[in-house]
């Protein structure tokens, strides 16, 4: 095979499933690496402060939510000369290994391994694929030290690209997972990936083939928003767009009056996530208010008149929540008074128990512990008590805490 240059300025790159706090060179660039001065100092890495438990919770939030690592700014640098999967200089070098600070221990870290994820559309079921996945893995990601870069090429409907993709993630040793809807590009993937010899996987493929299969009908073989693929605007579009406005407008407790037409009201105390939660219910056509529970404050009457199935707690660990206003408080440019009274675990643990009576009074709203979890995991909590109370057929409940 011929020899190209592949230049990674040209594709687009997304986030890294990688330990946040080293920053590290991407392996496939060795004349980056070799250029570098052994004597010049790497970049420092701040201890993280809090309990042991806390960074690690912290890091496999980050791994799982998609950490973006920095990428150097000599883009120049990045050009690789590929050559044949048959010469030995094209075969992945070695990882270099590099110390660094993980939480209290000094451990031996290796540069990850890489993941290719390729679509011919935006690249969300690809995408949201490998995240589930490697949610898996957590245990190894964090504690065990086995980080792993993703890169998300989406847009991909022409067979010279996919080929430069291939080729450079052979060089780089990593796997390629892909949603082609075309099964010619999808045919043409799969070749690459075996004459290079490197691991692949057609998420898209073999799924359709069995729905194919189960409804008689041939597929289109074109990506979703393709020309000639458009979904029509129907109720549903419609219905969600709505929810999404009447999200917005009521959020952080703006027009109680209105509380009573929501589908779902969530209630808790300051950055327990009530907003990013919010946006994504309406996003799939819920009509979402959110009402904050600050001491000092009066809670609105129609918050308690609303129907108690519609309400829901949410609530979380102190410590957690402290660091979250903590960052808050600084990037805001809070006062040292405004700190203690929103930071400080005094109050944090006052408003939290505050919360908690309110909880207590009102037996009927479930109370949802957000520590650790994802916004996708929660809405998914919310949506089956829902769901369950709307049609009657919630099975009995051990604890009121989920």
């Amino acid at each position: 095979m011929a020899s190209s240059t592949f230049s990674w300025s040209n594709i687009p790159h997304t986030h890294r499933y990688q330990n946040p706090k080293p920053r590290i060179q991407p392996p496939f660039s060795n004349s980056l690496i070799n250029n570098q001065s052994s004597s010049e100092p790497g970049p420092q890495v701040r201890k993280p402060k809090g309990s042991p438990q806390l960074n690690r919770w912290s890091r496999a939030r980050a791994l799982r939510s998609g950490h973006k690592l920095e990428r150097h700014s000599n883009r120049a640098a990045q050009a690789v000369e590929l050559r044949s999967p048959d010469s030995p200089t094209d075969r992945a070098p070695r990882e270099p290994a590099f110390k660094g600070r993980d939480g209290d221990d000094d451990v031996e870290r290796t540069v990850g391994k890489s993941i290719y994820m390729v679509s011919d559309g935006t690249g969300w079921t690809v995408e949201h694929s490998v995240t589930a996945a490697l949610g898996q893995f957590t245990h190894c990601l964090v504690d065990r030290v086995c980080p792993v870069s993703t890169h998300l090429f989406s847009g991909i409907d022409d067979v010279e690209r996919l080929r430069e993709i291939v080729k450079q993630a052979a060089k780089e040793g990593a796997m390629l997972v892909y949603t082609l809807a075309d099964p010619f590009m999808a045919e043409s993937a799969k070749q690459a990936c075996k004459l290079w010899g490197i691991q692949s996987n057609d998420i898209l493929g073999p799924l359709t083939e069995v729905v194919a299969s189960h409804l008689g009908v041939s597929p289109s073989g074109l990506p979703r928003g393709a020309f000639g693929n458009n979904i029509p605007l129907t109720d549903e579009y419609f219905r969600r767009i709505e929810a999404i406005e009447f999200t917005i407008k009521q959020d952080d407790g703006a027009l109680p009056q209105n509380l009573n037409k929501a589908d779902i009201v969530l209630a808790g105390v300051s950055r327990t996530g009530k907003t990013p939660l919010s946006i994504y219910l309406a996003q799939k056509g819920y009509k979402v208010a959110n009402v904050p529970i600050v001491m000092g404050i009066k809670l609105p009457k129609n918050l308690f008149e609303a129907d108690p199935e519609k309400v829901f707690g949410l609530t979380i660990n102190p410590i957690v929540l402290q660091t979250i206003r903590r960052a808050r408080a600084k990037s805001l440019g809070f006062s040292e008074e405004m700190r203690s009274t929103y930071s400080e675990m005094d109050f944090v643990r006052e408003e939290l128990d505050f919360a908690g009576k309110i909880f207590s009074q009102n037996p009927t709203w479930p109370v949802i512990e957000v520590t650790g979890k994802a916004i996708e995991e929660t809405a998914a909590v919310i949506l089956r008590l829902y769901h369950d109370r709307k049609h009657k057929c919630s099975m009995p409940r051990i604890s009121k805490r989920y």
